[in-house]
């Protein structure tokens, strides 16, 4: 099979996503042919349960003379915090990094947003190439997010850094469990959601578990997931717009995350409940009805859990998407739809968050 291109046009340097299986293996080929300049050196990034499984094969892809060190920090979302982004830091000062450097980030959304951010602020701004290992980091991979967590909110520390090449190897979402699949395919359904019914439908009727998915339509379902990303990236890169609409069901998301602690939840998983929620708010908010039963069942079957976690107050949720990036002077401002592939950034007073949420919340 041949590899799957996405062009990202974001900022004044363009990059690739290349899909394929097996890509990891031929790391060093694809940088050489797709970056104007070979690096003066190569830093990896990876965490303790990718480096286990993929780093070897990272490693044997440079020739014997090129300059390739690695780090290795501990998974799951705690790894994005200032304590790991400073060890990562020193480890990069340490190996003798200069502005011809690359760094190279290997794993989930954890790593591209921790590694990306490092990249962002070494030396003012290196390079750095994505290799998503999850099906999360399909989304986070493109748009040049960067960041750490601070104990107010998620990602309220970071950069806007655009990577020089994004290597998506699909043989690694082999290895993933269950709760990983189901954390990435949340945002394959709210690319659906905000872009149009298509692919909402396509995604229905070709997923149906997520281990028997065919190469092909894992392949397809990247790429045009990536697309949607793309497009919107490209007309507002630094979320001054239209490119608020990713965050449709993350407000609360985000929230939720929190209130659970970090890594207690998987990011998709949250989401998904902020999917719900966000299409419900649409609902009141607008006074409409949106067609997304369906969908939600489609979700459940897959495994979701859309409600609430127990013990969790709509008051301190609230609370939690008062602090949120996407606030505004205290305001909570929402991505709602007023029908699928129809988005709209709105402001939301209290009481309406709080009567929808209460009957979320049980």
């Amino acid at each position: 099979m041949t590899a799957s291109v996405v062009q990202i046009k974001a900022g004044s340097s363009p990059y690739p996503v290349i899909i394929d299986e097996g890509s990891r293996k031929g790391t060093w080929n694809i940088i050489r042919d797709h970056l104007i300049e070979v690096p003066s050196s190569f830093f990896i990034i990876t965490d303790e349960s990718v480096g286990n499984l993929y780093l070897d094969d990272v490693l044997s892809s440079f020739p014997e003379n090129a300059k390739v060190n690695f780090c290795t920090v501990p998974s799951g979302e705690s790894s994005k915090s200032f304590s790991m982004y400073e060890k990562v830091m020193t480890e990069a000062l340490e190996k003798n990094l200069d502005r011809n450097s690359l760094i190279i980030a290997l794993g989930g959304g954890v790593i591209g947003d921790l590694a990306g951010f490092v990249a962002a602020t070494y030396m003012r701004g290196i390079a750095f190439v994505q290799m998503p290992t999850t099906l999360l980091a399909h989304d986070s991979s493109v748009g040049g997010k960067t960041g750490i967590n601070h104990s107010y909110g998620k990602n309220m520390v970071g950069s806007f850094h655009q990577p020089s090449l994004v290597i998506y190897d699909t043989e690694c979402l082999n290895t993933l469990p269950e709760k990983e699949w189901r954390s990435g395919f949340a945002e394959v359904i709210k690319h659906g959601f905000i872009s149009d019914g298509d692919f909402l439908n396509w995604v229905s009727e070709k997923v149906n578990d997520f281990h028997s998915m065919e190469t092909d339509v894992l392949k397809e379902m990247l790429h045009r997931s990536i697309s949607v990303k793309a497009d919107i990236v490209q007309l507002d890169e630094k979320e001054k717009g239209v490119r608020a609409f990713l965050n449709f069901g993350h407000t609360l998301g985000h929230a939720v995350e929190a209130e659970s602690g970090y890594g207690k939840i998987t990011h998709g998983e949250a989401v998904a409940k902020g999917l719900r929620f966000a299409l419900r708010l649409s609902e009141s908010v607008f006074g409409v009805k949106i067609p997304y039963e369906p969908y939600l069942e489609k979700m459940e079957a897959l495994g979701y859990d859309l409600s609430l976690p127990p013990g969790i107050s709509a008051e301190r949720l609230l609370n939690r998407m008062r602090g949120d990036k996407k606030a505004s002077g205290g305001d909570v401002r929402f991505v709602l739809l007023k029908n699928i592939g129809e988005p709209e950034l709105v402001k939301v007073n209290d009481k309406e968050i709080l009567k929808v949420l209460k009957r979320e919340v049980g």
